[in-house]
């Protein structure tokens, strides 16, 4: 018995020697922190807390019991500053509580071997203890369960006030076109016909050119979502052989009894929609080196030829952009080339463009088929250079692949081809993502990005002003503007539009009238007249901050939506600095101290800047859903910050960053500094504003959301966190934590007339069925990949089919895949 106790005795030794340096390795940087923090103009508590814990660590070394009367009454003004600061948020108070309620637990177990305790404490540390870890963990999960809710209703702002400034209205820019006519190469553009809706088939990437993403198949309803099964499985066998970066994004059409889809790598691939067996392929065999970003192909766009036999070659046919910038068509039934389209099937889009690198003008969208125009567009790599391929806008005839008008916003003269000898305007906008039409008016509605470079604009011409991250309305017959707006003014924060708009009857006190919804990264939606541009929403402008590096060319103001529901949250401040544990929290307080920081819109500087919402904030490309029948608008959203700085030519030089076309760039390229070459500074992007050792976000949770907006009344009817954390966590470490936390989500839903919402889009690699009524989860599949692509809806064979492409995505995480999975009821 006395070897016993005395071993006892020396496990406790030890024990309190471990906790003690275990404190004390914490303190030492939480004092010297605070210091700084405090010199920095931030809280103090972290003196407090450091002072506490340091004291704590020196008692425990002499095994006094004064330890724990320290670091009680240290635990105890944790607990009063945690709740002064987050109240009951569970997820803020992660950083603040779990690790010195962990060392609290630690402390009361070493009471029995600490010396000057009464006797009766021993039995009351383990009471105390068992009550602490009950209390902790119930308290935990109540808070992070119920602070979604609480964070998505606490984070809409206050009622902006009115500015007494004009709100910007659309121009027209050119008189519409009568339909039938030329293009200015003398390609006859056809009357309008009959658009086809989503319904049985599923046409065009948003269901159909007006990209509702609303299905009237009701089989699949709230009663029954739950027993959706999977009926089939196929994978395209495009996967990262390398270091490549893979991240489909396909949305699949539909059309009769096939199912079509195009791989990573441009594959283009009919299978048969009731059991998913391979029918035929098309391999373009677009090189590697011609992925850029990531290697993704969002779409398909479908034509059916009325002067081409029903029973001839491409009757029927499906065009796509290739990474290595060509535009392919190719027969629906057999998958051969379409002979009659340009070269053998096959149009070269790099003609006109001037000098080039793969993977630097590299389609990643579908084009979009107006009456018989394709019209085609293609991102261009940010970040580059300003000499840069063009954001030209082109558009050619369906069928013989002929270019029919060309759309240069920085030479208006240039209709065509370039003159000899001449490339289009280089530098100029792109739109990278999908475009949406009206068949009827004859219109294309293109959301454009940000001319070369994004972060600095001293090179852009007044004209290139005008077009930036502005949609633009485009007669499909001439190929000039009808009207376009502008969202952002002189925008050097890379807030490009990277929704495609949706195009409805918008309710109003005088009448439906055929509009468009445009979502943004600015967390705003604009609402316009499809046919003139008019805005169907108020919108005001309002001043924002100035300064940066080049002052006197910022717009003193920007346009803010003000009558229609947004996802804007509040300006971000000290408190709302988060991690995993208090250092990491006080390293991002430090970092947001150091940062300017003056609200939206603080501009680009050599200095550390904190841009909220960041460029990956808002709705990015998966972009709106609209219940038609319902009037109700469903929007999936991110809510993240970037921390920024622009980097001098010097110093970018120094480190051997060049751009994409010169020698080097695969060797030295890193991912979050870009060269912005020919300008005087390169951009330093900390996207997400990530802790550098654990990878955790600097700002609390959540990080997206999602909406369901009644369009008549303009009211919110539920607004939630989407995403659970269970494949996020420190280190790039799955947590398994099944509480929603409200992850960054891109990719679109599908509504369907059985009042059901489906989207993927989270991180959590979840396909999920939401209630569109109150926004309940009603059914949830676990994909094999992420699923950052838009699902379809069809029928085949009397059963409701819901689609998805599991392909992942390499920026946001998630596991990157070749799948695509359809589910439907269980036959009977």
């Amino acid at each position: 018995m006395p070897q016993m106790q005395a071993r006892r005795r020396g496990f406790g030794f030890w024990a309190a020697m471990a906790v003690a340096v275990m404190i004390l390795v914490f303190g030492v940087p939480i004092l010297a922190g605070g210091l700084w923090l405090a010199a920095l103009g931030g809280s103090w508590y972290y003196i407090f807390a450091g002072a506490g814990l340091l004291i704590t660590a020196f008692l425990l070394f002499r095994r006094s019991m004064a330890a724990v009367w320290v670091y009680l009454l240290t635990f105890a003004g944790t607990l009063v500053w945690a709740l002064w600061e987050a109240g009951l948020d569970g997820w803020a108070q992660v950083p603040r509580l779990v690790a010195p309620t962990v060392v609290l637990v630690l402390i009361l177990a070493l009471i029995p071997v600490l010396r000057g305790r009464p006797a009766r404490m021993r039995g009351a540390a383990a009471a105390a203890m068992a009550g602490i870890c009950a209390l902790a963990g119930a308290g935990y999960v109540l808070a992070i369960s119920s602070a979604g809710g609480r964070a998505m209703a606490q984070s809409q702002p206050p009622a902006m006030p009115a500015e007494p400034a004009p709100a910007e209205t659309a121009e027209d820019d050119a008189p519409a076109t009568p339909e039938g006519t030329s293009s200015p190469t003398g390609v006859a553009v056809a009357p309008a016909r009959q658009a086809r809706a989503a319904g049985a088939d599923w046409v065009a990437y948003g269901g159909d050119n007006h990209a509702t993403r609303y299905s009237p198949l009701s089989q699949i309803t709230r009663e029954n979502v739950a027993d959706l099964e999977l009926v089939w499985e196929f994978r395209t066998g495009d996967m990262p052989e390398g270091d490549e970066r893979f991240s489909n994004q396909n949305t699949p059409l539909k059309i009769g009894d096939r199912v079509l889809i195009c791989s990573a790598m441009n594959k283009v691939i009919s299978l048969d929609a009731a059991t998913g067996l391979e029918q035929w392929r098309h391999d373009p065999v677009v090189p590697k080196d011609a992925i850029p970003y990531n290697a993704t192909c969002r779409g398909l766009a479908y034509y059916q030829a009325p002067e081409i036999a029903p029973t001839d070659l491409c009757h029927e046919r499906v065009l796509m952009n290739t990474l290595d910038a060509r535009l392919i068509a190719v027969d629906v039934a057999t998958g051969q080339p379409c002979t009659g389209f340009g070269n053998d099937g096959v149009v070269d889009l790099e003609v006109g463009l001037g000098r080039t690198a793969p993977g630097w003008y590299a389609p990643t969208s579908p084009p979009t088929i107006v009456r018989n125009i394709a019209v085609v567009h293609s991102q261009v790599r940010d970040g580059q250079r300003r000499d840069a391929p063009s954001g030209v806008i082109r558009g050619y005839d369906v069928v013989t692949g002929e270019l029919a008008w060309a759309w240069d916003h920085a030479r208006p003269d240039i209709t065509g081809l370039p003159p000899e000898g001449e490339t289009y305007t280089r530098g100029t906008s792109n739109v990278w993502t999908i475009s949406s039409a009206d068949e009827e008016l004859g219109l294309v509605y293109l959301p454009h990005g940000v001319p070369s470079v994004d972060y600095w604009g001293g090179m852009r011409s007044d004209l290139e002003n005008v077009y930036s991250t502005a949609l633009v309305a485009l007669d499909v017959t001439t190929g000039q503007p009808a009207w376009h707006y502008q969202t952002v003014h002189y925008d050097v924060w890379d807030y490009d539009l990277g929704a495609q708009g949706t195009l409805i009857d918008f309710p109003t006190p005088d009448g439906p009238v055929p509009a468009l919804i445009l979502p943004t990264k600015v967390s705003m939606y604009w609402i316009f007249d499809r046919r003139t541009g008019e805005l169907l929403v108020e919108v005001e402008e309002r001043p924002v901050p100035q300064g940066g590096v080049e002052p006197e060319r910022l717009s003193p103001t920007q346009p803010f939506v003000v009558d229609f529901p947004h996802v804007m949250k509040p300006d971000i401040e000290e408190r709302h600095m988060w991690g995993m544990t208090p250092l990491d929290q006080l390293f991002c307080r430090i970092q947001y101290r150091q940062s300017r920081y003056q609200g939206m819109y603080t501009p680009p500087s050599t200095d550390w800047w904190i841009q909220f919402p960041g460029y990956n904030g808002g709705v990015d490309w998966g972009g709106v859903a609209v219940d038609v029948p319902r009037g109700i608008m469903v929007s999936n959203y991110n809510v993240t910050t970037n921390r920024n700085r622009l980097v001098p030519r010097a110093e970018v030089d120094r480190h051997g960053i060049v751009p994409i076309d010169e020698p080097g760039w695969q060797d030295n390229s890193p991912e979050d500094v870009s060269p912005q070459a020919d300008t005087p500074f390169g951009i330093e992007v900390n996207a997400g504003w990530r802790v550098p050792l654990t990878g955790m976000l600097c700002t609390q949770p959540p990080y997206g959301g999602i909406m369901a907006v009644d369009l008549e009344t303009r009211q919110v009817l539920w607004d939630r966190p989407f995403g659970s954390a269970r494949k996020n966590g420190p280190f790039g470490l799955p947590s398994f934590l099944p509480f929603e936390i409200g992850t960054p989500n891109n990719g679109g839903a599908v509504v369907t007339a059985g009042g059901l919402i489906f989207i993927a889009a989270t991180t959590d690699d979840y396909l999920h069925a939401l209630d569109i009524d109150t926004g309940e989860v009603l059914w949830r599949a676990d994909l094999p990949a992420g699923g950052q692509a838009g699902p379809a809806m069809y029928e085949s064979q009397g059963r409701q089919f819901l689609i998805m492409n599991a392909g992942g995505h390499n920026f946001m995480e998630t596991t990157i895949g070749d799948h695509f999975l359809a589910y439907a009821l269980p036959q009977r």
